[in-house]
This record gives C-alpha cells, structure tokens and sequence, in this order.
C-alpha cells in the first residue's frame, strides 16, 4: 500500500464511515428500548435491517458489475446512510424505525459491495495480506475508539447529537468521495 493512492482514499474516507457508523454501535438497543419495546422487538427492528440488505444486494448484484464506476455505488451507500441516520433524529415510533432500518438497508446494499470491489480492483497482488491486513487494523482501531466516543457523546448529551454526528461524518464520506478525480478509485 505504500504508494497506493487509491487504497489510502479508501481506506480514509471508509474508516471515517466506520467511525461513524460504529458511534451508535452497542447503544442501539438502548436507543430502540425507549420507544418501550421488548427484547423480541429489538431484534426483529435489527433481522429487517439484515433481510432487506440481503434483498437490496441481490438486486443490486445484477447491476454492480454493469457499472464501470463503482465508487458511485459507494458514494450513494454514504448518502443514502447518512440521510437514514439523520431520520432517527425524528424516530417517534417502531415503524418509523423500521422505515429507517430498510433504508439503511438499502444504503449498505450499495455502500459495502462497492467497498469491497473497489478495494479488490487496488488490492497490489504481491501484497494482499498485508492490505488486507492494514485494513483490517484500521477497521478495528476506528470501532475500538467510535464505540467509547460513542457512550461519550450519549452520555454526556443525547442520541440527537449521536445521530447528527453520524450523519455529517457519513455526508463528509460522500462529498469526499464525490471531490476526488474519478480516475483515483
């Protein structure tokens, strides 16, 4: 990765995502038991999430490697997860949760794949294990420290604050992305 320019934006602009979709992280359930749910509601809010991303990805499958610019998928992940991010500010109800779970779903059918086939197009055969090693460093760095911030910015303020965070965070992903020069990933 040395001189990989593209694996650094990535990596950067990813792990500031990360970051930041990590900041809500193990509070969530905590988030969701305000609306006075029980533990079988809790993960039936989480198994939409991961019913409709596995919806949206076969879909999207059939079209992903049609696309010549991956790092527009990528970029729309960013932006369709950072406005559902900014929509839990106004959550009132289980349903507008799992409204906002589908979208997030849709978000990380787009966003995560194209990650992954970007990285996969820069990987430097000589050194895929250290590539994807030092992604994976990065990776758990960013959740060891957005987990702590996290219950930091809960703790001391509110879940408002965590979610505006979290979107702008994901917002700066999607215009730095959208900023560098398309032949760069």
């Amino acid at each position: 990765m040395k001189n990989n320019s593209a694996l650094k934006t990535l990596f950067l602009y990813n792990s500031i995502f990360v970051f930041a979709n990590n900041l809500l992280g193990p509070l969530y359930a905590i988030y969701i038991q305000q609306f006075d749910i029980n533990v079988f509601s809790i993960s039936l809010v989480w198994a939409t999430f991961i019913f409709f991303t596995t919806v949206f990805s076969f879909f999207l499958s059939k079209l992903g490697d049609r696309v010549k610019e991956k790092e527009y998928f990528l970029m729309a992940g960013f932006l369709i997860r950072s406005i559902a991010w900014f929509l839990y500010i106004f959550a009132k109800s289980i349903p507008h949760i799992i409204i906002i779970q589908v979208i997030l779903a849709l978000g990380e059918a787009f966003g995560s794949p194209s990650f992954d086939a970007i990285f996969a197009e820069h990987v430097d055969k000589k050194f895929r294990m250290a590539e994807y090693s030092s992604w994976r460093i990065i990776l758990n760095f960013s959740l060891v420290l957005s987990t702590v911030i996290g219950g930091f910015i809960v703790y001391k303020f509110s879940f408002t604050l965590l979610f505006l965070v979290v979107s702008l965070l994901s917002l700066f992903c999607f215009f730095g992305v959208l900023t560098k020069p398309r032949d760069l990933l």
